[in-house]
């Protein structure tokens, strides 16, 4: 079965909102590249293993998703904030604003996903020593 790049919108929309539980795997390819500014490697497993280890060592995690676009026919772009509470003593609030690109294969499963930043990696270190929610 082929997807749409709108029914995959559909789907990532869903993702968001129930980050990171019940997200949608099955719309990657296997060996769908995925890339952030702390990772890098292929494979729908591994991807699994990133979502989980956010889920089982973040504290609240929540995607916020602002905008969704497809700006090709095998394109979709998302715009989105990451928030969470670090599992240390004093609790710091923690948030990641930036953007993903998707790029799909004929069949509609996503073949590469690839999130920006719009801050430093600095930045998000520093946020561990602030009291208040950035």
């Amino acid at each position: 079965m082929t997807l749409t790049p709108e029914a995959v919108g559909d789907r990532l929309r869903q993702d968001y909102a129930q980050f990171p539980a019940h997200q949608s795997y099955d719309l990657y390819a296997p060996d769908v590249y995925f890339q952030d500014p702390l990772n890098r490697f292929r494979g729908v497993e591994k991807y699994r293993d990133m979502i989980g280890f956010i889920a089982r060592w973040f504290i609240n995690p929540a995607l916020d998703l602002h905008a969704l676009t497809y700006p090709g026919p095998d394109q979709i772009e998302t715009q989105w904030t990451l928030r969470w509470v670090a599992p240390l003593p004093w609790r710091p609030a923690m948030a990641i604003s930036g953007w993903t690109e998707y790029r799909l294969n004929d069949n509609g499963l996503i073949v590469a996903h690839i999130d920006y930043w719009h801050c430093s990696r600095w930045s998000v270190v520093q946020q561990l020593w602030s009291r208040s929610h950035p």
